[in-house]
């Protein structure tokens, strides 16, 4: 008999892609733009020392957050050099398009502030010009239509100010954050919003900290999970808050008083977990 040959077989081969965990694929994700401007451009702006490290820290403290309430965690650093005004306009469009409704969008804003004869709040980028406000600074219009458009929960932790102090903590402070705060966190816009002081106090920062008092108080409470006040495994906003008001009320011999303002319309939720 002679040799039989057979058909080739033919085999059709899908690639899967990367194996995705399905129970990550049901949790929320969530979505952080961090900025953090120590150095400007602009000689007439007091240079501060720590944003830069605290909106870096502030992102890491949430990127290990991934896999515990979030299926995922998406981060948009912009620090110092890369935290100019097109780059945080870019970066308020980004989280916009990402976040779906069941996502969570954060920002974390930590600078100078400013106020200008209008009373109207700018957070300056590091190529601001405090001659030219419009054009080169972000006003807090700009982030308050962000956060009130996104389809999901939307949070803002700020830590800005007006004038940089002389003293060994250097300040962030004398912009008056309340009417800031509160106009942020108005029923229709939202938004939680996280300030790092109250009224016209200033905002601490020390070396030796290593943060900012108020950034400090937030890692702290998230990444070492010390605002799980309630010692079950999860951190809520209320519970950040408390945490973080003691923590630098102590930090700062009670110069500086944090304020977190919610919506009536939001009910309290959980935006970590203790990481074991």
């Amino acid at each position: 008999a002679g040799d039989k040959t057979s058909e080739p077989a033919r085999v059709k081969l899908a690639y899967a892609g990367q194996k995705q965990d399905p129970a990550a694929l049901l949790k929320p994700k969530l979505y952080v733009l961090a900025v953090g401007v120590a150095k400007y451009q602009d000689s007439s702006v007091e240079p501060l020392g720590l944003p830069g490290k605290d909106a870096s820290d502030f992102a890491k403290a949430m990127l290990a957050q991934k896999g515990g309430i979030y299926g995922d965690v998406v981060v948009r650093s912009l620090i110092d050099g890369d935290a100019t005004r097109d780059g945080i306009v870019e970066g308020l469009e980004w989280l916009e398009k990402q976040v779906t409704s069941r996502d969570i969008g954060m920002i974390f804003l930590a600078g100078h502030g400013y106020l200008d004869n209008a009373g109207a709040f700018w957070f300056l980028p590091v190529d601001a010009s405090i001659s030219k406000l419009r054009s080169r600074g972000i006003n807090k219009e700009d982030i308050r239509s962000t956060l009130s458009r996104l389809a999901g929960k939307a949070v803002l932790f700020l830590d800005a100010c007006h004038a940089a102090g002389v003293s060994a903590d250097k300040t962030r402070g004398s912009v008056d954050i309340n009417g800031v705060v509160n106009e942020l966190a108005a029923s229709e816009n939202g938004v939680v919003v996280f300030g790092s002081s109250t009224g016209k106090e200033l905002s601490i920062e020390n070396a030796a900290w290593g943060n900012g008092a108020f950034t400090k108080a937030v890692i702290e409470g998230i990444a070492e999970g010390k605002a799980d006040l309630l010692k079950n495994g999860v951190i809520t906003l209320s519970e950040l808050d408390v945490y973080v008001a003691e923590r630098v009320k102590v930090l700062t011999d009670g110069r500086q008083h944090p304020v977190m303002s919610k919506p009536g319309t939001i009910p309290d939720f959980s935006i970590a977990i203790q990481k074991r």
